[in-house]
C-alpha cells in the first residue's frame, strides 16, 4: 500500500521499545554485571585489557584534522611577517589541541578554527595570487593517518569547514547521550539538550551545504579526483541531509513527549524526517564508500531509513484509524502490519550499523 509522501519516526512505546539496545544482545555485560559510566566494559577471555563500546545517538564520521605543514616557507615574503606568523601558529594550536584531547575540546577547538578561517579566507582570493603556494596536510584523528597533501587554499577551506562540522556534530552526540542526572541508576535526556542538539544539527547541516554550494566548485577537477573519499560532494550532501533528518527525529520525539502536540503535527515531522533520510541514501548510494567510516555510515542511513518508513505507516494508521468507514479500519491494520515488517528489516540494519567497525553502541534517541 502506497502513503504519500513520507512518514516516520516510531512512537516510543511502539518502535523504540523494540529498538532498544539489540548490541545487549551480543556484548557481554561485566562480570559484576554493571555498566560502567557511557560503556559497557567488556573482557576478552584470559586477557586483562578492557574493550570499551561508546554509545551512538548522532552518528559522526571520521574527523580530519591538520598535519605539519611549512606555512611559514611558503609566505615568506609575500605576506607580512606577522600575519604568516598568526596563520601557522593558530593551525598548530588546533592540530596540537585535536591529538592531545581526542577532539573532546570542541569549544576550543571550534574558537581556534573560527579564527584559523578569518585568516585562511584572504589566501582564496584570485587577486592575491596565493591559491596554489601552500602544500597543505591533514591527516586522520581516529588512527593519525595521513589522507591528504593539497596545495590549494580552496581545499584548506574545505577541511575546516569539515572539521568544524564534525565536531559539532560530536557535541550534539554528547549531548543526546542520556545521563543519570539524580543518581538513581535512570538515564535520561533533558529537553534542553534535545532543544541545544537540534540547534547544532541544523549550524553542521549549514557548514556542509556552504561546502558542497560554494567551497567544492572552486576547486580544480584534479585536485577533486585526489580528495579523500569523505570529502565527495554525493558523501557532504548526504551528511548535511542527515543532519537535517536528525534534527527532525528529535523535534519528534519532543512532540511524542508533549501533550499539546496534535497527531497531524507528529505525523507532519515524520513524512520530513522520512523525505530527509530517503535523500540522504540517494545522495550516499552513488558513491565509493570503501574507506574509513563509508560502510558503517551506509549502514546508519538505511537503519534510519527503514525506521522512519515504518514510522511513518505507524502515524499514518493512527490516522486512517480515526476514520467512521469500514475502509479506514482496513487501512489502518495494513499500515501498521507493513510498520511491523519495516521494523523487523530496520532492526538487521542497525544491528549491521553497530557491528561494523568501529563497533558501537545503540542509544535510543528519546533518551
Amino acid at each position: 500500500m502506497e502513503i504519500s509522501a513520507a512518514l516516520c519516526l516510531p512512537k516510543a512505546s511502539f518502535l523504540f521499545h523494540s529498538l532498544s539496545l539489540y548490541t545487549d544482545v551480543i556484548f557481554e555485560k561485566n562480570p559484576q554485571g554493571k555498566k560502567m559510566g557511557c560503556t559497557y566494559s567488556v573482557y576478552g577471555l584470559g586477557r586483562k585489557k578492557k574493550l570499551s563500546i561508546p554509545e551512538v545517538v548522532v552518528f559522526v564520521p571520521c574527523t580530519r584534522i591538520p598535519a605539519q605543514c611549512d606555512v611559514q616557507r611558503a609566505l615568506k615574503g609575500l605576506i607580512p611577517r606577522d600575519l604568516i606568523d598568526r596563520l601557522s601558529c593558530v593551525r598548530n594550536r588546533i592540530a596540537l589541541v585535536a591529538e592531545d584531547t581526542g577532539g573532546s575540546a570542541i569549544n576550543e577547538l571550534q574558537q581556534a578554527l573560527e579564527e584559523y578561517l578569518s585568516i585562511l579566507i584572504g589566501l582564496t582570493k584570485k587577486e592575491h595570487g596565493l591559491e596554489g603556494l601552500v602544500e597543505f596536510k591533514w591527516k586522520i584523528l581516529q588512527d593519525g593517518r595521513q589522507e591528504n597533501c593539497v596545495a590549494n587554499a580552496w581545499f584548506e577551506l574545505l577541511s575546516v569547514l569539515h572539521m568544524m562540522a564534525m565536531l559539532t556534530f560530536s557535541e550534539a552526540d554528547t549531548l543526546m547521550i542520556p545521563k543519570d542526572y539524580s543518581g538513581s541508576g535512570f538515564r535520561v535526556v533533558s529537553t534542553d539538550c534535545k532543544r541545544d542538539a537540534v540547534d547544532l544539527l541544523l549550524k553542521a547541516a549549514g557548514y556542509l551545504e556552504f561546502c558542497v554550494r560554494n567551497v567544492l566548485c572552486c576547486i580544480p577537477a584534479e585536485i577533486k579526483k585526489s580528495l579523500s573519499k569523505d570529502l565527495q560532494e554525493g558523501v557532504l550532501e548526504a551528511i548535511s541531509i542527515q543532519a537535517l533528518g536528525q534534527g527532525t527525529e528529535i523535534q519528534l520525539g519532543l512532540a511524542v513527549e508533549s501533550q499539546k502536540a496534535t497527531l497531524s503535527v507528529k505525523r507532519r515531522l515524520a513524512c520530513e524526517q522520512l523525505i530527509y533520510y530517503s535523500q540522504a541514501y540517494q545522495c550516499l548510494s552513488g558513491c565509493d564508500l570503501n574507506h574509513g567510516y563509508g560502510k558503517k555510515h551506509m549502514w546508519f542511513i538505511k537503519w534510519k531509513f527503514l525506521e522512519a518508513k515504518a514510522a511513518a505507516y505507524y502515524y499514518h494508521g493512527l490516522v486512517l484509524d480515526k476514520g467512521n468507514e469500514p475502509t479506514c479500519h482496513i487501512g489502518a491494520v495494513c499500515c501498521f502490519l507493513a510498520a511491523q515488517e519495516l521494523l523487523v528489516e530496520s532492526k538487521k540494519a542497525c544491528l549491521s550499523f553497530c557491528l561494523a567497525a568501529p563497533v558501537t553502541r545503540l542509544v535510543s534517541i528519546l533518551g
